[in-house]
């Protein structure tokens, strides 16, 4: 019942109060993490307990957009330390929770089995058959908030970044990779 509460609270205050300009760490980005993360619930037979502090992960991984854009994941932790109590979660479920948010942020160093799937949740666009749409509408927020305009810059900074990126989940290892591997070719034949 307190997750159900809490993720009614939050989900109506990004609904309400986020940037129209976050293009790409809008309410659906919430939503499809939160999918994707009740996926590997089932997935993992995670416990009842892990599974809810992953879902209260998901929830607030971005939440800190709701203050600024730069160093999201320290307001988001900032939003759950000051939030949680009042859904009755303890310190120890805060400092998971906390745990989860600061582990997506990039580069990704998770050492945990949830900050581990959080991680793959959360760019699980990268190995599926919608990255193009959604990574279109990244270019359009860094358009709003870094002023990127340039097409060959997108595809090299998207080259560098999947280059980079590593799955943290056997899962994710094997079935996103090898598609997030394709989207990284037939990108490098843009530039």
């Amino acid at each position: 019942m307190r997750f159900e509460a809490l993720k009614k609270y939050f989900l109506r205050r990004l609904e309400k109060q986020l940037s129209p300009k976050l293009t790409y760490h809008g309410i659906h980005h919430t939503l499809d993490v939160l999918n994707v993360c009740e996926d590997y619930i089932t997935r993992y037979k995670l416990s009842t307990g892990d599974a809810e502090l992953l879902l209260v992960g998901a929830v607030l991984h971005d939440s800190g957009f709701l203050e600024t854009y730069k160093a999201h994941e320290e307001k988001g932790v900032q939003l759950a330390e000051s939030t949680m109590p009042y859904f009755e979660y303890t310190e120890k479920e805060i400092e998971v929770v906390s745990g989860l948010i600061m582990a997506t942020k990039v580069p990704q160093q998770p050492t945990t089995l949830l900050e581990k799937i959080i991680c793959d949740a959360d760019l699980d666009y990268l190995g599926r058959s919608d990255f193009y749409e959604i990574g279109e509408t990244l270019f359009i927020e860094l358009q709003h908030f870094i002023g990127l305009t340039d097409r060959t810059e997108w595809n090299k900074i998207q080259i560098k970044f999947l280059t980079g990126h590593e799955y943290h989940t056997d899962w994710a290892r094997e079935v996103r990779a090898p598609v997030k591997n394709n989207y990284i070719e037939e990108i490098k034949m843009l530039v």
